[in-house]
């Protein structure tokens, strides 16, 4: 057989390209097509509302289209599983949300692993505060505890779905407290507000930017946000380690994950250009309309993050002795 300088050529670009470690020469023209972002949620929520605005600005970085792909349902692990079993080429990424860290603790074995995901860059926060009827006798966190003291069945806590942030959260802070108590779930937080509303329930954790209004017209008091330091979303609140419960730190989360086998010069330049996103003064003002906090970091950071949940979080379920449905 005759070989061709032209086919020698191809056959030692094509060893390179494939051999491992070795970034493939299509790599310097990525992206040369749409880049699919993957919502684990629909339409609508901050997801799906924050991860618009950043693909907005991805778009406008590297000149070419990136689309968000909404896969809700079973607690995000559609969306995990999707992206996953994607193709490793830069072309998918998971805005992955914070039941990524939770979801074997819930379920047990999985239909991916945790590692056929890397990160790649950890894009924004949504503290949870500490919200209740403006009408109850308790006027801040440690009069709520010793309400709940006071009571035969402890403080009543409304959640939006079993396993979710708010439930983690409220599980944290009633065992740190040490008050017997309950966490009543719904089915997102506006039949969550209604209970609290009507008195129900004691307290509730959540995203502020949906208890906004009622906060502003007087229904509900914030008593506290459950981050590490306050937030710019809402300065006026104390947070929960301000009021003698250190270990009570927990926000909604989402950041970007590739296939693991993504060449790591695209995860580079995807964290670079994520980073570049939620350092424009616009973009923050839009997330934080949303409720949310930009985080920009690395990816290790990211990763060290999720496994920092993970370890704190399924100790808390185990403890609690949760399941997810």
């Amino acid at each position: 057989m005759k070989v061709t300088r032209r086919t020698l050529l191809g056959t030692i670009a094509a060893c390179f390209s494939a051999a491992p470690g070795f970034p493939a020469f299509a790599e310097s023209d990525w992206p040369s097509r749409l880049v699919r972002l993957v919502s684990p949620y629909g339409a609508g929520g901050a997801n799906d509302i924050s991860l618009r605005i950043l693909a907005e600005q991805l778009g406008r970085s590297f000149g070419q289209q990136f689309i968000v792909e909404n896969e809700p349902g079973a607690g995000t692990r559609i969306a995990n599983e999707l992206v996953a079993r994607a193709a490793p080429d830069g072309y998918t990424f998971l805005y992955a949300a914070a039941p990524f860290a939770t979801a074997e603790a819930l379920y047990g074995k999985l239909k991916y692993e945790r590692k056929d995901l890397q990160p790649a860059a950890m894009a924004v926060m949504a503290p949870l505060f500490l919200i209740v009827n403006a009408k109850a006798s308790f006027k801040n966190l440690q009069e709520l505890i010793a309400y709940g003291k006071a009571q035969p069945d402890g403080l009543t806590f409304a959640s939006p779905g079993a396993g979710s942030q708010p439930h983690l959260a409220a599980e944290l802070l009633l065992r740190d407290a040490g008050v017997k108590g309950l966490n009543v779930q719904y089915r997102g937080d506006a039949m969550a507000y209604t209970e609290l509303l009507a008195g129900r329930v004691d307290a509730t954790l959540t995203a502020i930017s949906t208890a906004l209004p009622h906060i502003q017209s007087g229904d509900f008091r914030v008593l506290g946000v459950a981050s590490a330091a306050r937030s710019d979303i809402y300065p006026a609140a104390p947070t929960l380690r301000e009021q003698g419960f250190p270990n009570v730190v927990a926000s909604g989360w989402f950041g970007f994950m590739a296939p693991s086998a993504t060449p790591q010069p695209i995860v580079e330049r995807m964290q670079q250009e994520i980073n570049r996103a939620l350092a424009d003064p616009e973009v923050k003002q839009k997330l934080l309309a949303q409720g949310l906090e930009a985080r920009p970091g690395t990816a290790a950071e990211f990763g060290k993050f999720i496994d920092d949940e993970t370890r704190k979080w399924g100790e808390v379920i185990r403890a609690a002795g949760l399941k997810g449905e």
